[in-house]
């Protein structure tokens, strides 16, 4: 009796961890083009994802951890341009982000804004720039911008030990 008992608790455990294998899978438009490919422990999102746009180029790229967005993620454009990068922690912006001019005609990535993220919001540091070149900081709290320097002199001096 005890033996058969046994048994069937020990198929329960064995159906359970099969069903909980991770997988790779796939999700598609309603017109048959690829949505996105990724992991996945049944129903929840693990670790490496890639997104697309509805024209098939990559829309978003990174890891999740329990459905939720983890690590670092990349963002493009439909025509394929890096637009940002950054951050997540419990699906939430996080630490620095950078965003990029997508409408340059070479294929250079360049920055126009980095902002420091805490909990989905800016929060520390924004710096825009102009071809590649600091030309203004501002300082936020809570998505609220409290401080604004036009020029990286006033904001070093401000802000000494700020690094850049």
């Amino acid at each position: 009796m005890y033996k058969l008992l046994f048994l069937a608790i020990a198929c329960c455990f064995c159906t359970v961890k099969i069903s909980a294998q991770k997988e790779y899978t796939r999700e598609y438009y309603d017109n048959g083009i690829l949505k996105a490919k990724g992991w996945k422990i049944g129903t929840t999102k693990t670790d490496y994802w890639f997104h697309y746009h509805q024209n098939g180029a990559i829309a978003e790229q990174g890891g999740y951890k329990n459905n939720q967005k983890e690590g670092y993620w990349y963002f493009h454009s439909q025509n394929q341009k890096l637009s940002k990068e950054g951050h997540f922690k419990n699906n939430k912006a996080e630490s620095w982000w950078i965003i990029y001019d997508i409408h340059t005609l070479n294929n250079k990535n360049r920055i126009i804004k980095k902002y420091q993220y805490q909990g989905n919001k800016k929060n520390g540091y924004g710096l825009l720039y102009k071809n590649n070149i600091l030309f203004k900081a501002e300082k936020y709290i809570n998505d609220q911008k409290i401080a604004e320097w036009t020029d990286v002199y006033s904001f070093k001096k401000d802000n000494p030990s700020a690094s850049l």
